[in-house]
């Protein structure tokens, strides 16, 4: 039985919302329609087009809990965003951030690049403590300026306890950089609860938006910390006033936008916001957490399989990791594509990534296929 908003082909297992999600039927609708609009009017709804851009603020305003829609910029994605943090601080030789080593590039490279300032990365090793957070701390010292951390990681489903470590970085005054790609549209992510300065996702994985539209959230003085790296007339103040001397920088996370917004994109976003909304990201998460838990259950009760992933503790997410014992990782991979069960090849095995309108149907097919495999 499909879910109305997913009518995705009938031999197809749609496995891959870590890596990229298929459009609710609600958004391809928002596109038709605004692709029809634009074919047959222009630019003549520019206002309602405003108003759009203005309601997709707010949803993802409610989406992490932000305090304002005035502290949410609409980027073009995670990586933009990580980059406008790592370019807008004022480091000094001698600093240094504190990480994973299992962060997806997006997440390393900024940080790696301020080497030539005489910035340290250090890279903690996940497993080398007692909780993946210990291992974090133990690498912060006082020259530490910045903790930058992916909530979910990519590659093994490992979900960070965020509250434990924003509270950590404020008692000592270090910033804190939060990759939350994997999070924002799959399980409750509270900017607040967690006293994130920094947070950021793209729009096309659990949030079922398109490529090119990401969110990135800043806390209001941590965004005043920020030079600014990109300059246009979308960033000024007084947006409208194109004879503006002299220009003042908005006042609002706006700043970062600095020209004409991705229309087409803001419209398939916010209708894909909507259905989160809608749903409520409890019940999402509920029910996300359903599939995972009969998805490790069957993978940890098979012969055949081993799970990669790490047992979660009490913070799940939607990512499991998995490995045939006696068929290589690609030759899996392969075989699971050509019979449509959408995943990925990441870390240690195969990752599969259901979201909430999946059925536990589904993965016993999916599971049957594996069977079936030739060795």
């Amino acid at each position: 039985m499909h879910h109305p908003e997913f009518p995705l082909a009938d031999d197809l297992i749609y496995f891959n919302h870590a890596a990229v999600a298929p459009w609710p039927d609600r958004t391809r609708k928002a596109v038709a329609e605004f692709a029809e609009q634009n074919a047959r009017y222009g630019a003549a709804f520019y206002p309602d087009w405003l108003r759009k851009e203005t309601q997709l603020r707010e949803q993802l305003q409610a989406l992490v809990n932000a305090p304002s829609p005035d502290d949410i910029a609409l980027v073009k994605n995670t990586s933009e965003a990580l980059s406008f943090v790592a370019y807008g601080l004022d480091w000094q030789a001698g600093d240094n951030i504190v990480t994973s080593n299992e962060e997806f590039p997006s997440n390393r490279l900024p940080w790696e690049s301020l080497a030539a300032q005489g910035v340290e990365l250090r890279q903690a090793d996940l497993h080398a403590a007692a909780t993946p957070e210990d291992a974090l701390f133990a690498l912060v010292d006082r020259n530490t300026r910045l903790l930058t951390v992916s909530s979910i990681q990519f590659a093994t489903g490992l979900r960070l306890d965020i509250e434990r470590i924003g509270e950590f970085c404020k008692r000592r005054s270090i910033l804190f950089c939060i990759d939350a790609i994997q999070s924002i549209g799959a399980v409750r992510f509270d900017v607040q609860a967690c006293r994130a300065d920094f947070a950021m996702a793209d729009g096309h994985k659990w949030m079922f938006g398109p490529e090119g539209l990401g969110v990135f959230y800043t806390a209001p003085d941590a965004r005043d910390r920020l030079k600014l790296t990109q300059f246009g007339w979308h960033m000024m103040k007084d947006t409208h006033n194109y004879e503006n001397r002299p220009w003042a920088m908005h006042p609002a996370a706006r700043r970062f936008e600095c020209g004409s917004p991705n229309m087409l994109g803001i419209h398939a976003l916010s209708a894909s916001v909507s259905l989160l909304l809608e749903t409520g990201m409890e019940k999402i998460e509920s029910l996300l957490f359903e599939r995972m838990d009969y998805l490790r259950e069957r993978i940890e009760r098979h012969p055949e399989l081993e799970l990669r992933s790490p047992a979660p503790p009490a913070l799940k997410s939607g990512i499991a990791v998995f490995k045939h014992k006696k068929i290589a990782n690609p030759a899996l991979y392969q075989y699971l594509m050509q019979q449509k069960v959408i995943c990925a090849l990441r870390g240690a095995g195969i990752r599969f990534s259901p979201h909430f309108y999946n059925s536990p149907d589904q993965i016993d097919r999916a599971l049957a296929i594996i069977d079936r495999c030739p060795a």
